[in-house]
């Protein structure tokens, strides 16, 4: 028997086990080029040296820095949210809320698909066991109700349909869910190591940036008490 002929002997359920089967390709094809052929990491030194610009204050030499070295990596798109939040002037909270939000939507875009594979693992089981019941239900029904000549042919007819269903079913469950546990540990990864460094540089901006404010601050009221010193000598 062929595997079309084993197809069609399993009944009616096959074609919604086909239908998962098919999208488990898809997905997997499309998780597959997004978590791994598609996701860059940043250069190994990337953050001590943009470190480098912003303690020096150079956020438009820290901005050409992610341009020509991290521009389509994740960290480099939060990086570069928070040197333009730095560069309009915002405060603390805009930072923080502005990185957040594009942490957020680099975050979502790895995670949003993989589980959609667990997902089809279960229903494609389901339906296999679905066509395994109607087929034994059919089997021993038109048995029941058949000649005595006729009954061999029905129960194995029944049977097969059974089996047939049971053993797609398992075939379009199991690449599912053994994708979807390479995926999520990939994905798992690649979230940690985004929210690791993207944290990390948050804390860079807030920091150094703080520290320039603050000097800034420092500096003004001893001109201002200085010159006050100054006018009243004279």
């Amino acid at each position: 028997m062929s595997l079309m002929d084993q197809f069609h002997a399993g009944g009616f359920f096959m074609y919604f086990i086909a239908l998962f089967g098919l999208l488990t390709i898809g997905f997997i094809i499309e998780r597959g080029m997004v978590l791994y052929a598609r996701y860059k990491s940043t250069p190994k030194d990337f953050r001590r040296n943009l470190l480098a610009f912003i303690a020096s204050g150079d956020f438009a030499g820290a901005k050409a820095f992610i341009d020509a070295n991290a521009p389509k990596t994740s960290v480099g798109r939060v990086a570069m949210v928070g040197l333009k939040q730095r560069m309009s002037a915002a405060g603390d909270e805009a930072l923080q809320a502005r990185m957040d939000e594009q942490l957020s939507r680099e975050v979502n875009h790895y995670d949003k698909r993989t589980g959609f594979l667990a997902m089809f693992g279960n229903v494609a089981t389901l339906f296999g066991l679905l066509g395994t019941v109607t087929g034994l239900i059919s089997s021993f029904a038109g048995v029941a109700s058949a000649s005595p000549v006729e009954r061999a042919n029905l129960l194995s007819q029944g049977i097969s349909e059974a089996l047939n269903s049971t053993a797609f079913g398992l075939v379009a469950a199991i690449p599912a869910l053994v994708a979807f546990a390479i995926f999520q540990n990939r994905t798992d990864a690649i979230v940690s190591e985004i929210t690791e460094e993207s944290s990390e540089l948050y804390h860079d901006l807030l920091f150094y940036t703080e520290s320039k404010n603050a000097e800034k601050t420092e500096i003004l009221p001893n001109a201002a008490k200085i010159e006050e010193v100054s006018i009243s000598r004279n």
